[in-house]
């Protein structure tokens, strides 16, 4: 028996070591379970990623540059294809879109880490392993059945190579390393909120991780099982999605579309409230429909999701479902709507100076409405039934996506780069890649929506002299090399910036919310002192408090009073 009294645990050894093993940056990146570098991994990889499929379209498009061209045969066509689609959605848009939230989320709410930081890390290399594995197959066979692998084309009888089963395995490794990610921090927000960050005090963007965290949440498990059972119906004739026993092939397009309906809302949100942070920080005004922006962002989510049987108007189900999904894409005119007023208003009405941030956050709206209002036409039966399968749409989608997903993406890593890496970017750089982005999206899909209203159908490996179609393809091949280009000078700024760029104090741009309190780029653990929150704008807080305490010390003895 222990002489140690029973309330008292009794003590334990000390190891104490006098020289630490001081590990390679490589092996402390690799097992960091900091949110930080977690984050900076997947951003990094995510522009890497975009690099990728935006080197893959450019091959597809010379490809479709001229008409009966041989540039590529129709097996390479397919496979660059196929793997350009699971590189924009699943490596680059996905990844950039968790990796924003997870670092700055935590950051916002005032918490020193994540809640379950080695799910997170688990996560981190799910996802690395997925994308391995999907450009490893490049070594034997790649993916060949399109970007969304339609059953019975998918199926093991007519695609008897290992480039489905390729695709099934890396995208459902990247999509379980994301649920994983959303997990942690869903519940970092729930439970780990500074004192007085109260929900309505919390920043729009802690509101938009909490809506597109709960979504993947909801339409990950639904893809991860429609994969399950794509990889039982082609390894062991499970029959999901075999007609006359017992299965449909439509029952594919039920499930996967309500995961990529999902995640391009999920897109859309994060982007959406990235823009917003940005808009209120250098207009110098907290924007007057917070409340309208955060339900609007919540709308978007839930009812753009429901409306996934909008990329199905031309399959054969009831005619319902059709109904149902166009009013409620119709619906999501008036969400978007509120978000684009109040943004648009904010900075209409203000004076500001244009930087990088804002430039690209301007340039994502202007892309992106312009991909949503097409796309609202397309979800109508009349257009839909006629130009779905088209270019048009591929336009459409590409518009929104590029306007959401690259700019966006290029304006919240602009505003946040300063906190992550400690440099500000180069301004003229950054102004140069702009506009070459923004040119070449225009020149490379304006003409697409010309092509599609002719009758062009995606996936097309090759069209003809007579199809009236070589003047659209030809500009939309050129506007795709400019992008491309243009995407090398932004990623390329981010590089140089890293070592070239001006050092950053840790408030560059005079935020209002708790990031801008840390350090730049911040310490492990984020904060030395956990501040207590009193408004929507801490950090406005904590300046006017310095000043107020700044006044009473300048003020005669007799004459102070107590600050509060």
């Amino acid at each position: 028996m222990s002489s140690f009294p029973r309330t008292m645990p009794p003590t334990r050894p000390e190891i104490v070591t006098g020289d630490a093993v001081d590990r390679p940056g490589w092996a402390r990146l690799a097992t960091s379970p900091d949110h930080k570098v977690i984050s900076l991994i997947l951003i990094s990889a995510a522009f890497g990623s975009a690099f990728l499929a935006a080197l893959e379209l450019v091959l597809v498009r010379m490809q479709l540059a001229v008409p009966e061209n041989l540039f590529l045969s129709a097996v390479t066509f397919d496979r660059l294809l196929s793997v350009y689609g699971a590189t924009a959605i699943f490596l680059f848009i996905l990844p950039l879109c968790i990796g924003l939230l997870y670092y700055v989320t935590p950051l916002q709410i005032g918490s020193r880490g994540t809640a379950l930081p080695r799910l997170g890390q688990t996560g981190l290399w799910l996802f690395i392993l997925g994308g391995f594995l999907l450009y490893a197959s490049f070594l034997f066979t790649p993916p060949e059945a399109g970007i969304n692998p339609f059953p019975p084309l998918s199926q093991h009888i007519f695609t008897p190579n290992n480039g489905v089963d390729v695709w099934i395995a890396s995208t459902g490794l990247v999509t379980l390393g994301i649920l994983l990610l959303a997990i942690d921090l869903l519940v970092t927000v729930r439970n780990m909120r500074a004192p007085g960050m109260a929900w309505r005090r919390a920043p729009i963007f802690v509101w938009t991780a909490a809506i597109v965290c709960w979504q993947i949440v909801i339409i990950a498990p639904i893809f991860l099982a429609a994969l399950t059972m794509l990889m039982i119906d082609r390894q062991l004739d499970g029959g999901f999605f075999t007609g006359g026993v017992g299965g449909a092939p439509l029952l594919w397009q039920h499930l996967s579309y309500i995961f990529f309906t999902g995640a391009y809302m999920a897109v859309a949100v994060t982007m959406l409230g990235a823009i917003s942070e940005i808009v209120q920080t250098f207009t110098r005004r907290q924007l007057p429909g917070r409340g309208v922006i955060i339900s609007s962002l919540a709308a978007i989510a839930v009812i753009g999701t429901l409306a996934w049987t909008q990329n199905m108007i031309t399959a054969p189900i009831p005619v319902g479902f059709k109904y149902y999904a166009m009013l409620l894409s119709i619906a999501l005119i008036v969400p978007f709507g509120l978000i684009f007023y109040n943004l648009v208003s904010a900075v209409s009405n203000s004076d500001f100076h244009m930087r990088g941030p804002l430039r690209f956050a301007m340039g994502a709206l202007s892309l992106a409405s312009v991909g949503l209002a097409v796309e609202v036409s397309q979800s109508t039966i009349a257009v839909g039934s006629q130009l779905q399968q088209t270019y048009d749409a591929w336009a459409a989608t590409h518009f929104a996506l590029i306007g959401f997903g690259l700019f966006g993406g290029f304006a919240a890593v602009s505003y946040w780069y300063p906190k992550m890496t400690g440099r500000m970017l180069d301004e003229d750089r950054s102004r140069i890649s702009f506009w070459v982005m923004f040119a070449g999206t225009l020149i490379a899909l304006v003409p697409l929506l010309g092509a599609g209203v002719e009758g062009q159908v995606t996936d097309s490996y090759r069209f003809f002299a007579s199809d009236n179609l070589s003047r659209f393809n030809l500009l939309a091949s050129f506007g795709t090399l400019i992008l491309f280009i243009g995407l090398i000078l932004a990623v390329g700024n981010l590089i140089r910036s890293r070592s070239e760029g001006a050092a950053s104090t840790p408030d560059p741009w005079r935020g209002s919310s708790l990031e801008w309190l840390t350090l730049s780029p911040p310490e492990p653990h984020n904060f030395d002192v956990l501040p207590d929150v009193r408004s929507t704008q801490p950090m406005q807080d904590i300046r006017d408090s310095l000043v107020r305490r700044e006044v009473e010390e300048a003020a005669p003895a007799g004459e102070r009073q107590p600050v509060a």
